[in-house]
């Protein structure tokens, strides 16, 4: 009888100490795993002509997702264009224009040599030699004068093709602002918007993280900040059942310099201790572990 009492009172106090254990006296730390979130907002104004999310849904860097109307948008592409045309029809055609001068500059040359080798013979005058050079020189002169009358015509039409040019630039901008693009690889959180609907610059479209990668947010008293540094390698532990946990592998990323006062849903290894430090502790993630899920931490 005397036995059977024993081995009950060993039996009654194996289970508070494993009731202990399990309520978090075995961790060092403990915490809720948190990822960066990223809201994805609309660019440009118009209609959701197409926007295919759902939450849950992976995604791929630079994967589309849906695009905003561009309707009116490519119109006035369009008739921005047609502008341009307009003004370089304009456009002088140069070697037209000087084609004619350029052969009468070359004919009078042709006359001047030819002027110049009958005066050699005396078979004309130095006053015919310097008419012939004086033609050759009003020509060329009106050559240099037609060419820069060209010049200046071209560049101002040019000049007036500019700024519509540059509103094409500016179209084009919207115009790819228009698609709805996942700027990274991860996981739908929360989508704001439907298909159809109106949008606008700045309105949230959708949110989402890259949940590979989980961070533990845990919190560690003034005595064990010491000895935390980045880079620390440490077991963290998700409870998966009544009796068990799910261990991995993580990796100090960050620890805070400040002290703050104890959150209420976190419990300490010293639970007297007011002020606490955050750490941040990088986790990979096996598809598990979920955003808001608490966590245990062991040194």
């Amino acid at each position: 009888m005397k036995y059977i009492t024993s081995l009950s009172l060993w039996i009654a106090v194996s289970l508070l100490l494993f009731s202990c254990s399990k309520n978090g006296a075995e961790f060092d730390a403990s915490g809720t795993f948190e990822s960066v979130e990223t809201i994805i907002s609309a660019e440009t104004a118009g209609r959701l002509d197409s926007f295919a999310i759902e939450e849950g849904q992976l995604l791929q860097a630079d994967q589309l997702v849906g695009f905003i109307d561009t309707t009116q948008l490519s119109l006035k592409k369009r008739q921005l264009q047609a502008q341009i045309d307009a003004l370089l029809t304009r456009r002088p055609e140069m070697a037209v224009q000087i084609a004619s001068l350029t052969e009468q500059i070359k004919s009078a040359t042709r006359e001047r040599h030819r002027v110049e080798r009958l005066m050699r013979a005396d078979a004309a005058t130095q006053k015919q030699f310097d008419d012939a050079t004086s033609n050759v020189e009003v020509l060329t002169r009106q050559l240099d004068a037609l060419r820069s009358n060209l010049r200046t015509t071209t560049s101002g039409l040019e000049s007036e093709t500019q700024p519509l040019v540059s509103q094409i630039l500016q179209i084009d901008d919207q115009l790819i602002k228009s698609r709805i693009v996942s700027p990274m690889n991860g996981t739908v959180l929360t989508s704001y918007a439907e298909q159809y609907e109106m949008t606008g610059p700045g309105k949230p479209l959708f949110k989402m993280a890259d949940i590979s990668t989980m961070i533990l947010r845990a919190y560690v008293t003034g005595d064990q900040f010491s000895q935390i540094t980045i880079g620390q390698k440490m077991k963290v532990y998700v409870d998966k059942g009544a009796k068990d946990y799910t261990t991995y592998d993580g990796t100090v990323t960050w620890v805070s310099s400040k002290a703050e006062f104890t959150p209420k849903t976190i419990q300490t290894k010293d639970e007297r201790a007011n002020l606490v430090y955050a750490i941040k502790i990088s986790v990979p993630n096996d598809g598990k572990i979920k955003i808001g899920m608490y966590g245990e931490v062991r040194f």
